[in-house]
């Protein structure tokens, strides 16, 4: 909102310190973006909580599936995809919110490929020794 919108130009309220370093300068968007913005980052988060739940599902429940180096090794893979897809994704709300208020084109989800080979390799694993056995 610039002053001439605020009645009597007056100076609109800060948002405070922390965001005006994480988001400096733009304009602020739409109401409707940022949340749809906040949404997709909380979904992403839900993704993660899903991927360490079942890194810690892979060590306590299966001993008698999976040899115990593989075991560890799927359980490890998943709770590291976890992590990175957490951080992941609070790096990518930023970088969109930083894009919207710039009114740049939107940047590319970096995470995705790497989330999708890894999860296609975690599936691989349990698929090979789920035949196997």
């Amino acid at each position: 909102m610039t002053n001439s919108e605020i009645p009597g130009g007056a100076v609109p309220p800060s948002r405070g310190k922390i965001a005006e370093r994480l988001l400096p300068g733009g304009e602020e968007p739409d109401p409707r973006f940022t949340l749809a913005n906040e949404r997709t980052f909380l979904a992403w988060i839900r993704t993660s909580l899903a991927l360490l739940a079942g890194g810690i599902a892979i060590e306590a429940f299966t001993a008698d599936l999976f040899l115990e180096a593989v075991r560890k090794g799927l359980a490890v893979v998943l709770l590291l995809l976890g992590m990175l897809l957490s951080a992941g994704s609070a790096v990518r709300w930023l970088r969109v919110e930083r894009s919207m208020r710039k009114k740049a084109p939107l940047p590319l989800p970096l995470i995705v490929p790497l989330l999708a080979a890894a999860g296609a390799l975690a599936a691989a694993v349990v698929l090979v020794f789920i035949l196997w056995r």
